[in-house]
């Protein structure tokens, strides 16, 4: 891929056929981390920087978008310090500056992208911005040998959808949900049977100490390749209020919850592999954590699959997923007034 720096304009040749290794610094700021990291040739992670928010939200229940870009604002210069001397690079040694573009939080993605095109123009160096989803996918690059065409399954916590990687930069979203996203829907679960934010994360811990089969929830009827949740959510509210008073079987509760989840989830992903004829697949987002849902794709491979799944630190949103989307995807945002978007 060609790029120019954004100051003297000098063409710039970044990916796999630049012929040289390429480092790029990376900035991800679209939710409640301000993170900073940088990347050798799309793989090698040389430094990662995260400072999370969720000490400052969990009060709230939830993600205040004004506090997080606040919060944004007095960690980007931090995270960027610190991941040039975990690295020892210096700003001329970075091939190009990379940032998250959308889908986000409006007011924090402005903090974050407005810092790689500063540090693009100063260091007259390219600008890549990055669509955050196709970023998730990339973070399945990192320390592996990946290469597509596979399938993927993404699960965060606004999106959930079926993707046909073809190559580096040819995506297809075959199916997407229509309603709550696999993340919505266990943080509102969550919160219907009193855990604290983030609900995610401890329904997860809960449901591994309680028995999948306790409650027949319901799996949603939805066409092809799509999914819908806010049924199962309905249903989990109706069996809360059942017990009327008494002592919920919290654990029981949220195992038979995540299993109906996970069921749903790898279904859809086994028909999308078996009707495209592909033999990889792969799961990304930050639900990608989830032990269940892990679990039974990783299950893929005694059926002859090969699974790929980021470690956990690259499934919840980080700047190092970005720098490998700079270095592999040509579906970039290479526009200096290229401007922030909330949705897809």
């Amino acid at each position: 891929m060609d790029k120019k720096s954004l100051f003297s304009g000098k063409t710039v040749k970044i990916g796999p056929e630049s012929g040289y290794d390429n480092y790029i610094m990376a900035i991800e700021s679209s939710c409640d981390e301000t993170a900073c990291a940088i990347v050798k040739n799309g793989r090698e992670v040389v430094a990662n920087v995260v400072a999370s928010q969720i000490k400052t939200h969990e009060k709230f229940g939830g993600v205040i978008p004004e506090i997080a870009a606040r919060e944004h604002l007095d960690a980007i210069n931090i995270v960027v310090q610190e991941a040039f001397d975990q690295s020892g690079l210096k700003p001329e040694d970075i091939t190009a500056f990379a940032g998250t573009v959308g889908p986000g939080l409006v007011g924090c993605l402005l903090v974050g992208l407005n810092a790689a095109k500063t540090l693009a123009l100063v260091h007259d160096k390219p600008f890549i911005g990055v669509n955050h989803l196709n970023a998730h996918l990339c973070a399945n690059f990192i320390d592996t040998d990946l290469k597509p065409p596979f399938m993927a399954l993404l699960v965060s916590g606004g999106h959930t959808q079926i993707i046909d990687v073809e190559s580096y930069s040819k995506q297809t979203i075959l199916g997407e949900t229509i309603d709550d996203a696999v993340g919505e829907a266990y943080d509102k679960v969550a919160r219907l049977i009193g855990l604290p934010y983030p609900g995610g994360p401890r329904l997860d811990k809960l449901a591994q100490e309680g028995n999948p089969k306790a409650f027949e929830l319901p799996q949603a009827k939805v066409d092809g390749y799509n999914f819908s949740f806010s049924g199962l959510k309905t249903a989990v509210l109706r069996l809360v209020k059942s017990f009327d008073g008494k002592e919920l079987p919290v654990n029981d509760i949220c195992a038979s919850f995540q299993e109906c989840v996970s069921k749903t989830l790898v279904k859809k992903l086994k028909k999308a592999l078996e009707e495209r004829g592909y033999k990889q697949v792969v799961i990304a987002g930050g639900v990608a954590a989830n032990s269940e849902i892990r679990k039974k794709v990783f299950n893929l491979e005694q059926e002859g699959y090969r699974v790929n799944a980021p470690a956990m630190k690259y499934c919840t949103d980080n700047a190092a997923m970005v720098a490998s989307c700079a270095y592999f995807n040509t579906n970039t945002f290479d526009d200096i007034d290229v401007e922030v978007f909330s949705r897809v």
